[in-house]
């Protein structure tokens, strides 16, 4: 399966874009999120390029995976596909999660006090949800 595909289409369909099915309150940039702007700067900004290059190809393997359903391609090479596309993202989160650990808790760290306490949870529920999926 192609990783490079010419990009015709939006990113994504209007209120499905990132953190569409964020509950309010949680992962927006407000204030209780380090008064960090909905635009960052995040711990992943550094990156932002090789996660954008990243979330591209594991997007290009679920097109790969639509492709082989339409083509009635034998179950157990999709599941394999799935298990592939499954992991990238599994990957991604991880790093991410890092990147978030080395930044917002740090900085949270140098505060101390609520502010800390609230983003030790707010990673350990990230964690808990990654443990789930």
């Amino acid at each position: 399966m192609t990783t490079t595909q010419a990009r015709t289409e939006p990113d994504h369909a209007p209120g499905t874009g990132p953190g569409a099915d964020t509950p309010a309150g949680e992962g927006h940039g407000d204030a209780d999120h380090g008064g960090h702007g909905p635009h960052g700067p995040h711990g992943y900004s550094a990156q932002k390029d090789a996660h954008l290059k990243r979330l591209r190809r594991i997007e290009g393997q679920i097109r790969g995976l639509q492709r082989m359903v339409d083509e009635d391609v034998y179950c157990i090479d999709v599941l394999t596909q799935v298990s592939a596309g499954t992991k990238a993202l599994q990957s991604f989160a991880l790093s991410l999660l890092e990147e978030h650990l080395r930044h917002c808790v740090a900085a949270a760290a140098e505060q101390g006090g609520a502010e800390l306490d609230a983003k030790v949870a707010e990673a350990s529920a990230a964690i808990g949800r990654l443990l789930r999926s």
